[in-house]
C-alpha cells in the first residue's frame, strides 16, 4: 500500500516512497543540467528531466519490491514551460526555466498596452518573465517555424507535470491540474478553466494545453515500456508549493508554510473564495477535489535563495557543499556588516523587479568565506521576512525544503520574524504532498483528518536575541535591496 512520488524539481528530481504511516522508507536522486544560453536565459533539456526521473525511480526500485506500490504522485517545478512532439515525444527545444527573464521586454510591452490588471484580474498573476505564457509568446515571436508546429496540432505544450505524465504514459494522456494550471497566466481562477481570452492575448492555441484534472484521484496509468517497468495509476498531482502546503498538513484556512528550495515560497491557505492582495502577493490555486471544490491560496514567491547557496558551491566555489554552510555560518557571530542581496534572477514578491541584480555590499579587507556564507544564510531570512511583512499576522511558520535541515537558518528565521519556526520530521513535504493526494486518490488514505495525523514536529526554533539587533539588520537590507533595483535596465 506504499506510494511511489516523483518530485521534478529545478535541479533534480527526487524519487520516494511512502509508507501508509506518511513516512519516507526510500529515496532516489538524479540532478540534471542548467543551461544559460544567455545572461538571464535559464533553460532544461526535456529529455535530462526525463532521464533524471527514469535513475531517480530505478535507485528507488533497487531497494523495494514493486509489487508493494499502489499509486504514483507527481509534483514538479510550476512555470517552467516545453513543447514535445505527441507521435515521438521528443522535445524541439530546451524548455524555458521559470528563473528565467528573457521576456521582460515582452512584458513591459503588454504593461504599456494597458493589459496587466485584466490579466491580474482574471490569473491573480503579474505580468512577469516567472511565467509560463510570457514564455510561450516569446517563442511564437521568435521562432515562428517551431511554433507553426504548435498551431498544427504536432506539438504539445505543458508544464513538466504534463510532459513526465506523457513520457510515463507513452503519450497516451495530456493532463495538468489547477495548481500548475494557474501559473500559466492562461487560466481563470473563477471559472477553474482555460481561458479564451488569455489565450488569444499570449497567441496560445488551447487546444495545445493539457486537459485540466482533479488534484487527485486517478487520471491515467503508466506503460511499463516507459516508466521502468511500472503499471501505475497516477493518482496526484500539484505544484511543487501547492505539494508542500499540501504535504503540511495546511489544510485549514489561514494555516502557512515556508519552503526553502531553488527560491522559497510562503503560501496559506485561504480557502475556498478567491483572495486577492494589492501588497504584492499572488492569488493561486491549491488544489482542486474530485467533487469540483477549489481551494486557493496566496503565495509570495523568492526566486533565489537555495540557489544562492548553489551559487557559493558552483559559481565561487567557497563551499564544498550546502551542508557545510550551517558549519561555516556558525563560526562567525554575524555577517560583520556585510549584506548580501540574491537577486541573480531578478527580485520577486513583494518587489517583482526583473531587472533587479545581486548585490553584496558592507565589504571589507576583513570580510571572511565565514562571513560571506552568514550572509547567505541571512539573506534567505530577509527575503522571507519581505514576504511575511505583507501578510496577516501569523502565531508560528512551518518550514520545510532542503535548507530547512540548516538549524542554524531556521533559528535566524525565528529571530528575525520574531516568530515559532516549526520544523517537521519530514523537510522533504513536497513530495510528501504529491503522495498524499495519490493515497486520496486510491483510497490508501481516506480523509484530510487522516493525513493531518501523520505529521509530526522535530523541532520548534523559538525567538531568541535582541529585537532590535534583527531590526537593524533587517533595515540593512531593506537600503541594499533598494540599491539592486533596475540595475540591468537598458
Amino acid at each position: 500500500m506504499s506510494i511511489l512520488a516523483i518530485d521534478a524539481g529545478t535541479t533534480g528530481v527526487t524519487a520516494v516512497v511512502i509508507s501508509p504511516e506518511g513516512a519516507i522508507t526510500t529515496r532516489g536522486y538524479q540532478e540534471f543540467g542548467q543551461h544559460f544560453p544567455r545572461p538571464g536565459w535559464v533553460e532544461h533539456s526535456p529529455e535530462e528531466i526525463w532521464q533524471a526521473t527514469l535513475e531517480a525511480t530505478r535507485q528507488v526500485l533497487d531497494q523495494v519490491d514493486a509489487s508493494e506500490l499502489t499509486a504514483l504522485g507527481i509534483t514538479n517545478q510550476r512555470e517552467t514551460v516545453l513543447l514535445w512532439d505527441r507521435e515521438t515525444l521528443g522535445s524541439p527545444r530546451r524548455a524555458i526555466v521559470w528563473q528565467d527573464r528573457r521576456t521582460a521586454d515582452l512584458c513591459a510591452r503588454l504593461r504599456k498596452e494597458g493589459h496587466e490588471d485584466r490579466v491580474a484580474e482574471l490569473t491573480g498573476l503579474r505580468l512577469d518573465p516567472y511565467f509560463s505564457a510570457t514564455k510561450l509568446a516569446w517563442m511564437r515571436e521568435h521562432e515562428p517555424h517551431t511554433w507553426a508546429l504548435v498551431e498544427s496540432g504536432r506539438y504539445a505544450v505543458g508544464t513538466v507535470d504534463s510532459y513526465l505524465i506523457a513520457r510515463m504514459t507513452r503519450g497516451t494522456w495530456h493532463v495538468t491540474d489547477v495548481s500548475n494550471a494557474s501559473r500559466t497566466l492562461l487560466f481563470d481562477l473563477q471559472t477553474g478553466d482555460w481561458s479564451d481570452e488569455l489565450c488569444a492575448l499570449f497567441g496560445v492555441p488551447r487546444d495545445a494545453l493539457p486537459e485540466i484534472v482533479p488534484s487527485w484521484g486517478e487520471v491515467g496509468v503508466t506503460d511499463p515500456a516507459a516508466f521502468c517497468g511500472l503499471s501505475l495509476p497516477v493518482a496526484g498531482i500539484a505544484g511543487d508549493q501547492q505539494a508542500a502546503l499540501f504535504g503540511q498538513t495546511c489544510f485549514e484556512e489561514g494555516d502557512t508554510k515556508c519552503t526553502y528550495g531553488t527560491g522559497s515560497f510562503i503560501l496559506t491557505n485561504a480557502g475556498t473564495t478567491l483572495p486577492r492582495s494589492d501588497t504584492g502577493l499572488l492569488s493561486t490555486a491549491a488544489w482542486r477535489s474530485p467533487d469540483g471544490t477549489l481551494t486557493y491560496a496566496l503565495e509570495g514567491s523568492i526566486f533565489v535563495t537555495g540557489a544562492a547557496v548553489q551559487w557559493l558551491r558552483d559559481g565561487l566555489g567557497i563551499i564544498g557543499s550546502a551542508a557545510e554552510t550551517e558549519g561555516i555560518a556558525a563560526t562567525v557571530p554575524d555577517s560583520g556588516g556585510l549584506v548580501f542581496v540574491p537577486a541573480l534572477t531578478g527580485l520577486g514578491a513583494p518587489h517583482w523587479d526583473p531587472h533587479a541584480r545581486g548585490l553584496m555590499i558592507g565589504i571589507t579587507r576583513g570580510t571572511s568565506r565565514a562571513q560571506v556564507v552568514r550572509a547567505t544564510l541571512e539573506a534567505i531570512a530577509f527575503e522571507v521576512q519581505d514576504v511575511l511583512a505583507t501578510m496577516p499576522a501569523l502565531s508560528s511558520l512551518r518550514v520545510d525544503g532542503g535548507a530547512a535541515a540548516n538549524s542554524l537558518l531556521c533559528q535566524i528565521q525565528a529571530d528575525q520574524v520574531r516568530l515559532p519556526v516549526e520544523r517537521p520530521r519530514i523537510v522533504e513535504t513536497t513530495a510528501l504532498g504529491a503522495a498524499f493526494l495519490a493515497g486520496l486518490g486510491t483510497g490508501v488514505w481516506d480523509s484530510t483528518d487522516q493525513l493531518r495525523d501523520t505529521w509530526q514536529l522535530d523541532r520548534r526554533f523559538e525567538p531568541t536575541g535582541d529585537p532590535d539587533v534583527s531590526e537593524a539588520a533587517y533595515g540593512r537590507w531593506t537600503r541594499a535591496v533598494e540599491r539592486t533595483k533596475g540595475w540591468d535596465q537598458d
